[in-house]
C-alpha cells in the first residue's frame, strides 16, 4: 500500500501472539491482519507497547515485523516501532523496516538512560529516523513508560527541519492540552496519532483525525461510529460510544490491560497467547471470566444499536 501521511482513521496495536511457551506463534499474524481489514480498521501499529516491544529480542522485532507485511499483503498501513534503549540498535530496526516494505516507523524515547532535555531525545532520534530517511517517521510521546514527561509541541519545534521525515507524533498521553499545541505546531505542520483510547472523543474535538490503540482489535466499529457521530455532529451519540470504550478500558485493566487484552482477542478466534515477563500471566479461569465479560459487554451494545 501507498501512504503518504496523514493518516486518517484506526490503526490498531496488534498483540504479539505468543505460544504457552512464550515463543512467538506468527502463524496468528494472518488472522490478526485479516481481522483488522474486515472490521475498518486502516493500519497496523507493530511492536508497539501492546505488541510487548522491550520483552521481544530483536530477531524476534525483525520477525513480527516480517510476518505482518507478508499478511497485511497492502491492504494496510504498517507502522513499526523500532525504539529501543539503543539509538544504534533502533536504527538498525528502521532499516530493516525500510527494507520488507513497511509504510512508517515510529520510535518511543529512551526509557534506561532517559534524555534529560529535548535537545538530548532530538539527538537519539534524529540517528533512528535517519535509518530510514525515506520512511514518515513518528515521535513516540508514551511518558507513563518511557518516564520522558516534557511535553511535546517544543520537541517539534527544534526538531523542525532536524529530523526531514518527521511526520508527527504517536501521542499516548490524557495531555490534550499539549496534544493540542502539537497540532499547531510549526503552522499545523504535524499530525497527532492520538493514543488513549477511552479519551478518543476529546482528541478528536481537538482536530485529530487518526488515532492508535489497543481495543480497536476489539471493538473497532464502536469507534468508527464515534468518528461519524463526531463528523455529523451529534454529539450525544459520540458520546455514547466513548461511554462503552471507557467500559471495555475499564474491562481491559482488572487484571492487567496487555493480559487481559489478549485475553478476550480469543472470544473473537484469535489466540494470542500468554504475556511475557514481568507482566502477570492469567489463569485460565480468569481468561474465561474476561471473555464472558467482554462478550456481554459486546452483546449489550447491540442490543442498544438493533
Amino acid at each position: 500500500m501507498q501512504f503518504k501521511p496523514p493518516f486518517h482513521g484506526l490503526m490498531a496495536a496488534p498483540h504479539t501472539p505468543m505460544r504457552e511457551n512464550g515463543d512467538l506463534n506468527l502463524d496468528m499474524v494472518p488472522l490478526q491482519a485479516d481481522h483488522l481489514v474486515n472490521t475498518g480498521v486502516r493500519g497496523a501499529f507493530v511492536c508497539g507497547t501492546t505488541g510487548e516491544c522491550q520483552s521481544l529480542t530483536i530477531g524476534e522485532r525483525r520477525e513480527l515485523a516480517e510476518a505482518w507485511v507478508a499478511a497485511s499483503a497492502g491492504r494496510l498501513v504498517l507502522n513499526v516501532h523500532v525504539g529501543t534503549n539503543s539509538a544504534r540498535e533502533s536504527a538498525e530496526l528502521a532499516r530493516h523496516a525500510k527494507k520488507i516494505g513497511a509504510n512508517a516507523i515510529s520510535a518511543s524515547p529512551p526509557c534506561f538512560f532517559k534524555a534529560a532535555s529535548n535537545q538530548e531525545l532530538l539527538e537519539f532520534q534524529m540517528e533512528i529516523a535517519a535509518g530510514a530517511a525515506e520512511l514518515p517517521f513518528y515521535h513516540y510521546h508514551i511518558p507513563i513508560f518511557s518516564g520522558h514527561s516534557l511535553a511535546v509541541a517544543p520537541f517539534l519545534k527544534i526538531a523542525s527541519g532536524k529530523i526531514p521525515n518527521l511526520v508527527g507524533v504517536k501521542y499516548s498521553n490524557p495531555d490534550l492540552a499539549d496534544l493540542l499545541a502539537c497540532r499547531t505546531a510549526e503552522n499545523s505542520k504535524y499530525e497527532v496519532l492520538f493514543g488513549c483510547d477511552e479519551m478518543l472523543l476529546g482528541a478528536l474535538a481537538m482536530g485529530v483525525r487518526g488515532a492508535v490503540g489497543s481495543t480497536y482489535n476489539l471493538a473497532a466499529n464502536w469507534y468508527l461510529e464515534m468518528m461519524e457521530a463526531v463528523e455529523a455532529g451529534d454529539l450525544p451519540r459520540a458520546q455514547s460510544m466513548q461511554q462503552r470504550s471507557v467500559a471495555l478500558v475499564r474491562l481491559m485493566n482488572e487484571l492487567g490491560g496487555i493480559a487481559s487484552s489478549k485475553a478476550m482477542m480469543g472470544a473473537l478466534g484469535i489466540e494470542c497467547g500468554p504475556v511475557r515477563t514481568p507482566l502477570r500471566r492469567l489463569t485460565n479461569e480468569q481468561v474465561q471470566q474476561l471473555r464472558d465479560k467482554f462478550m456481554l459487554l459486546t452483546s449489550m451494545a447491540s442490543t442498544v444499536n438493533a
